[in-house]
């Protein structure tokens, strides 16, 4: 059984939780099944904390959610996320207006079949909506027991600090990887501080390690006319070496030193890895119980990849965060 880790001050979560979004397709799908599958193997192993929103589909993914959950949602961590507004299947803009985060925490507890959510997160950064208006209104759904913890995604220091000080914050979402380390300089010292969980998404750089990513001409965003393989470029770089390294002398999968990584570095921190296939999510789970050596740490925490704005700048660590 995966062991468990907290989040903030009071919520307890599996130390690896498991994205959904890739589950879901307009009008169902063969995969669907294996999808659902792999979500009864994540209550057999204990790591039954799922992270949704009413942007993935939109919509479709909470509800298959939902039906996945019937009996056993006391069971299950359920965390989802508003903040975009949509024109049909397509997103049209970000509000946070108090009775739009309304609107989608009634939407959302109907599709998920539940009445709380149990980590409730702002998606984007409204610009016309001051964060302190989100986090009272969160606040307010608290005391109303529709939401029980409140968090932000993709947001920086200075919205953490404004909305902690209004609503207190139990987690807070963005990239983080072995690849993508642009939160390590102020988002992650001040989460320690203000006694913030924080839930990495993306851990294995957008399915490179895992295989997904198989060729960079097939990547959102990769150079046209470019066919090498992901492979190809990722053993071209020290860090992955370093990692293929360390997962060879273990005989364990490199994504699952990837995740180790991140949870060596902290307590409160509880990755979430998205997966359709039980055999990846039977790794992912696996990695909570890894411990790696001071000297494996080392070798894996050296400089992070040169960034610009948040993002690699060039060569395999771009394709790594394109990967999806």
């Amino acid at each position: 059984m995966v062991p468990s880790r907290r989040l903030g001050q009071a919520l307890v979560v599996p130390a690896v939780g498991l994205g959904c979004v890739g589950m879901s397709h307009p009008g169902g799908s063969p995969d669907e099944k294996k999808s659902a599958s792999t979500i009864d193997r994540a209550f057999e192993l204990g790591c039954a904390f799922f992270d949704t929103a009413e942007a993935y589909g939109p919509f479709l993914n909470e509800e298959f959610l939902g039906r996945c959950l019937r009996g056993r949602r006391d069971r299950a961590v359920v965390a989802t996320k508003f903040g975009f507004v949509f024109n049909g299947e397509k997103r049209s803009g970000v509000d946070s207006r108090p009775v739009q985060i309304r609107r989608a925490v009634e939407g959302s507890l109907k599709r998920l079949q539940t009445d709380r959510i149990d980590l409730l997160y702002q998606h984007r950064p409204d610009p016309d909506v001051p964060v302190e208006d989100v986090a009272g209104t969160v606040g307010q759904l608290i005391a109303e027991g529709k939401v029980l913890h409140f968090g932000l995604n993709g947001t920086d220091a200075d919205m953490i600090r404004r909305a902690h000080a209004v609503q207190p914050l139990t987690a807070v979402q963005a990239d983080h990887s072995l690849w993508q380390r642009s939160v390590e300089d102020r988002v992650l010292p001040l989460l320690g501080r203000l006694g913030i969980g924080f839930v990495p998404t993306s851990p294995l750089g957008h399915g490179v390690l895992t295989g997904t990513a198989r060729r960079a001409g097939r990547v959102e965003g990769a150079e046209p006319g470019r066919d090498s393989t992901a492979d190809e470029l990722l053993q071209n770089t020290q860090l992955v070496g370093a990692v293929r390294e360390i997962a060879e002398a273990r005989n364990i999968a490199p994504s699952q030193i990837a995740l180790a990584w991140l949870l060596a570095l902290d307590a409160g921190i509880v990755p979430v890895a998205g997966t359709r296939w039980r055999r990846f999510l039977d790794s992912n789970a696996a990695a909570a119980s890894i411990t790696l050596t001071p000297q494996d740490m080392a070798l894996l925490s050296g400089p992070a990849p040169s960034s610009e704005g948040g993002r690699p700048k060039h060569g395999v660590h771009e394709l790594a965060m394109a990967a999806l």
